[in-house]
């Protein structure tokens, strides 16, 4: 299963992202910087493909 994260380090809180996802998975959190909410999350792939600063990945979900 794919699983997104964002580099909080890269993040510019510009909100393409947001725009981006159909189902209204990110926000901007309290720090100014993108959070998916991974329950809402349908793994389309909208924000990694938007957003300008490649701040989001794509990254295994491993179960441990």
């Amino acid at each position: 299963m794919k699983k997104y994260e964002v580099d909080k380090s890269i993040c510019a809180g510009c909100g393409a992202c947001i725009n981006a996802c159909p189902y209204g998975a990110i926000k901007i959190g309290k720090d100014g910087k993108a959070v998916i909410d991974m329950n809402k999350c349908q793994q389309c792939g909208a924000c990694v493909k938007i957003c300008p600063f490649n701040s989001i990945k794509e990254v295994d979900d491993e179960i441990n």
